[in-house]
């Protein structure tokens, strides 16, 4: 069962997430703080409003003559949210006396309007509050054997009242969302940049530097990077050139021991030596050719692979007659890649050269990879295959299986070190593999 990857992989999607939520804990505290400052504001506003609509019965009362108040307190003390009435003693409703900070606030709402020192209420008592969504308030008349008692509904507080709120908490939140991903990304695109220049590096030496441009930062890590791949290319070119110059000043030597031979008067040891001399000389060339293909700079043009495949196969036909009938092309007719002509075909000749040497025949197979960036060739061949333990060895430069490439077969070890150079620099890959039935696969990939 697959496991759920909570946790993003990339460097920018963590970030981007750690911000984000750290937005929302900060969001999350701020709106709980604005909400408290609601309540608050909503109580001081309905405490407000409690004590002028009791302030108001109070004075409507107390300035009318005693037969009259009990009519006014009909007509005026009577709403759904709001019952006041006379009676000898204080309000005897089932609730609690209110908490200090009701009191107060309701004292100081009663204060608002002010009224002459004698017609004050002798004694005031607040019951209830916000919590049982009642309050009830009793008012001493100044006669001292009446009470005017009120009850009030009070509503609950709603801090998230605004009809604007939401949408306005919504569109600064994803703003800022929206403003931090941006910000990530920008930041975090140098080290995409710098890992693809590293794959660059990888494929082709010769890769373009990197813009030392941007912040300090990333500017001080391009310039580290331009100039590892400069040494890595003054190491590679400098192996190269030695390797290069070994084999040309061998040539000379060569030729002088080739005419020397001729003069021996032993025809088997001249048969011998010169047999060794041209093998030697076969190797200088294929190390004169790898040197080439290592500094090679061909540009990159389209070119039709599939065509270029079968022109391989009909040029190894022409090459080795007895094999023509053993060579087989099967894909599509046209397939376009960017390549190095040249080169590329370098290396597939010598894979298909290797399956007619060593196998008599050669079986090619183009096709399009699942991703859709890439294509696959397969080279098969019905030959004797190879020791899985010299899959990876054949890879090596001058080194050769005796049992199959031997000298008698011309092959000097650099044909395989060679196209996978070649299909490397073109950012793709080979691999080697046993065929169930016998023989050989070779499996090339190459990016459009």
């Amino acid at each position: 069962m697959r496991r759920l990857r909570l946790w993003p992989a990339s460097l920018a999607a963590r970030t981007a997430l750690v911000l984000v939520l750290g937005l929302a804990v900060v969001q999350g505290v701020g709106l709980t703080i604005h909400a408290l400052d609601s309540i608050d504001l909503q109580h001081l506003a309905e405490a407000r409003n409690v004590g002028i609509r009791v302030m108001g019965l109070y004075r409507a009362v107390v300035t009318s003559p005693p037969p009259q108040r009990a009519r006014i307190v009909e007509e005026f003390g009577h709403a759904p949210d709001f019952q006041g009435s006379l009676s000898a003693g204080p309000p005897t409703a089932a609730l609690p006396p209110a908490v200090p900070p009701i009191q107060r606030l309701v004292r100081l709402s009663l204060n608002l309007m002010p009224l002459p020192r004698f017609l004050h209420p002798r004694e005031v008592r607040v019951l209830g509050g916000p919590e049982f969504n009642r309050l009830a308030v009793g008012l001493m008349l100044p006669g001292g054997d009446t009470w005017l008692d009120i009850t009030l509904d009070l509503h609950p507080p709603r801090p998230w009242h605004s009809p604007t709120f939401l949408i306005a908490f919504l569109l600064m939140s994803v703003t800022a969302a929206a403003l931090t991903i941006w910000a990530v990304r920008r930041l975090t695109a140098p080290v995409a940049t710098l890992a693809a220049a590293a794959e660059a590096l990888g494929r082709d030496v010769n890769a373009p530097p990197l813009p030392e441009d941007g912040p300090s930062e990333i500017a001080t890590a391009a310039q580290a990077f331009n100039t590892m791949a400069s040494r890595i290319r003054r190491f590679v070119q400098d192996r190269t050139e030695l390797l290069t110059a070994i084999g040309h000043d061998l040539r000379t030597p060569i030729t002088r021991l080739k005419l020397r031979a001729e003069f021996m008067e032993d025809d088997e040891q001249r048969r011998k030596m010169l047999l060794d001399l041209e093998e030697l000389e076969a190797m200088v060339s294929a190390t004169l050719a790898f040197g080439r293909d290592v500094k090679g700079s061909e540009p990159v043009s389209p070119l039709d692979l599939a065509e270029l495949l079968r022109t391989i196969l009909d040029e190894a036909g022409d090459a080795w007659p007895d094999a023509a009938e053993k060579l087989a092309y099967q894909g599509p007719a046209h397939q376009i890649v960017r390549a190095r002509p040249l080169s590329l075909k370098r290396a597939l000749a010598n894979l298909v050269s290797n399956a007619v040497h060593y196998a008599g025949g050669a079986r090619v197979r183009l096709g399009l990879a699942a991703d859709g960036a890439s294509v696959n060739i397969e080279v098969e061949d019905d030959g004797p295959g190879i020791p899985p333990q010299e899959l990876d060895r054949v890879f090596e430069p001058f080194h050769r299986l005796e049992a199959s490439r031997n000298r008698e077969t011309g092959g000097v070890g650099l044909g395989l070190p060679i196209a996978r150079n070649i299909l490397r620099a073109h950012g793709g890959d080979i691999t080697l593999a046993n065929r169930p039935g016998g023989g050989t696969k070779a499996s090339v990939s190459l990016p459009i």
